[in-house]
C-alpha cells in the first residue's frame, strides 16, 4: 500500500469497468456512503477514501498551511487518482468535496467524465446579489462555539445539520464522526470551508455537472444550486429533492439513493440527444413523476419550459 492510500484510508470495491469516486464532506468520513455503495458494486469499481483531517485519518498528517485553502484538498484528490492509475471517473462529491471536485476538474478535466455535486456551495457568506445563507457575524459565533466547547457544539450542530433529533440514527452517526475530528483541526477546516469563495472558478469548469440539493438545508439554500447551474461553464442539471438536511444520503437514503443512481447512470448528453430526437415530453414526465424539481440543461432550457407548459395543459385537460 502506498503512502497516499494509507494516509487517506483508500478502499477499492466492486468489479465494474467504470470507476466511481465517492468523496465525503466536513465532519464525516467514507462511512457516510454506506447506503449507496451496495448499489454500485455490481456495475462499478468504487473508490472511497477519507479527506485529510477526518477523524479516521492520522492527525499528524494534517498540514494546517496546506489545508488553509480548498486547493490543498483538490491536490490530494488528484494524487489519489494518480496513485490508483485512474484515467477517467465519475466523481460524486458531498458538500465541500463537491467544490473540491470542481477545482480538481479544472486542473485535469480529462480525469472526470462527470461531477455529481451534492449539497454544494461555492460561497457560504451572503454578498451583494448573492445569498449564501450566512452573515459574517453568524460564522464568527459558530467558530467561537467550536473554540469554547467543541463537544457541546457538536451536540448542537449535528441535529441541525442532519435535520433530525438526537435519537435519530443519522444524527447519532454524524455526531460520532464529528466527535472523532480533533477540535483544532475541525475549527481550521470549518474556517477554510465557510470563508471560501470559489464563485470565480465556475466559469472554468468544462466537465458536465449534476447538482443534487435538499429542499431544506441548514448550510446550503436552494438558490445556491440555481446559482451553480447558471454560472458553471459546462452543461449542468439541477435536481432538488424533497429531503431535509445537509446530509441527505445519510438521513433520507430512500429518497436520495434512487436520485443519485439515476444521475450516476444517465449522462446529460444522453438527455440532450433525446430532446433533439423529439422525445422531450417523455423525458420531462419521467423527471417530474417523483415530484422532484428538475432544471434542464442550459442549452435546452427554453425547450424544457415549453415541455412543462405542454404537460401542464395536457394534465389540466385530462
Amino acid at each position: 500500500m502506498g503512502i497516499v492510500e494509507e494516509a487517506h484510508n483508500i478502499r477499492v470495491l466492486g468489479s465494474g469497468e467504470r470507476t466511481i469516486v465517492l468523496a465525503h464532506g466536513f465532519g464525516t468520513d467514507q462511512s457516510v456512503w454506506k447506503h449507496l455503495v451496495p448499489h454500485l458494486l455490481a456495475d462499478f469499481r468504487v473508490i472511497v477514501f477519507d479527506n485529510m483531517g477526518a477523524g479516521s485519518t492520522n492527525p499528524d498528517f494534517f498540514d494546517f498551511h496546506r489545508y488553509a485553502t480548498l486547493e490543498g484538498y483538490a491536490y490530494d484528490l488528484l494524487a489519489i487518482l494518480e496513485e490508483l492509475h485512474i484515467s477517467s471517473c465519475i466523481y460524486v462529491g458531498h458538500s465541500v468535496s463537491a467544490i473540491i471536485g470542481v477545482l480538481a476538474s479544472i486542473t485535469r478535466p480529462d480525469l472526470f467524465s462527470k461531477l455529481v455535486l451534492i449539497s454544494a456551495s461555492p460561497r457560504y457568506l451572503n454578498d451583494v446579489d448573492y445569498y449564501g445563507g450566512f452573515e459574517q457575524e453568524e460564522l464568527e459565533q459558530l467558530f467561537e462555539a467550536m473554540r469554547s466547547n467543541y463537544q457541546a457544539w457538536c451536540s448542537g450542530f449535528a441535529p441541525l445539520a442532519v435535520g433530525g433529533d438526537m435519537d435519530s440514527v443519522a444524527v447519532q452517526e454524524f455526531s460520532r464522526t464529528l466527535f472523532n475530528v480533533r477540535p483544532d483541526i475541525a475549527l481550521s477546516v470549518a474556517q477554510t470551508i465557510f470563508q471560501s469563495d470559489l464563485r470565480h472558478v465556475l466559469c472554468l469548469v468544462t466537465v458536465p455537472c449534476h447538482i443534487i440539493q435538499s429542499t431544506k438545508d441548514l448550510a446550503v439554500p436552494v438558490v445556491v444550486s440555481e446559482y451553480l447551474h447558471h454560472h458553471l461553464n459546462s452543461d449542468s442539471i439541477v435536481e432538488v429533492m424533497p429531503s431535509d438536511g445537509h446530509l441527505p444520503q445519510l438521513s433520507s437514503p430512500d429518497i436520495v439513493i434512487p436520485v443519485l443512481l439515476r444521475h450516476i447512470r444517465h449522462d446529460i448528453e444522453a438527455r440532450i440527444r433525446k430532446i433533439e430526437e423529439g422525445k422531450g415530453i417523455e423525458i420531462e414526465r419521467w423527471e417530474t413523476e417523483s415530484d422532484h424539481y428538475v432544471c434542464g440543461q442550459k442549452k435546452f432550457k427554453k425547450e424544457g419550459e415549453k415541455i412543462r407548459r405542454s404537460n401542464e395543459k395536457g394534465n389540466a385537460g385530462g
